[in-house]
């Protein structure tokens, strides 16, 4: 059985890496909350790939500021939330007028917003 366990959650890490590439593609797609999850997936599964993971020199960096300090630093707070904030706002001007949609996309946006700032501020982003 607990090799089905590592099975699965090698397979979801290597699915959340792809997630996290997609990501750092498109647009409006995040990409290291996808890394974040395939390190704890790896850190279950297989230490070879958490190792490369977290020594990587794209992503690495920011998953073990969040993993290790639980945070992020000021700059990427600020991308993220002026990001999370345009989204919702084109997602509410191109797709939705229903006031219950706008609120519960507004919820979600100051929910995640409040998340983010909570977040210790990392003053250096090496560590």
């Amino acid at each position: 059985m607990k090799r089905l366990y590592k099975s699965f959650y090698f397979a979801f890490g290597w699915l959340c890496v792809g997630l996290g590439i997609l990501g750092a593609i498109l647009p409006l797609m995040p990409s290291t909350v996808f890394f974040i999850l395939a390190a704890w997936a790896f850190a279950r599964s297989s230490e070879k790939f958490y190792t490369r993971l977290i020594n990587d020199r794209y992503v690495g960096i920011h998953v073990r500021n969040y993993l290790e300090k639980r945070g992020m630093p000021l700059r990427a707070k600020f991308v993220s939330i002026a990001m999370l904030f345009a989204t919702i706002a084109a997602s509410i001007y191109f797709t939705t007028r229903d006031p219950f949609a706008i609120f519960m996309l507004l919820s979600l946006a100051f929910g995640v917003a409040g998340y983010i700032i909570s977040l210790n501020t990392i003053r250096k982003n090496t560590l």
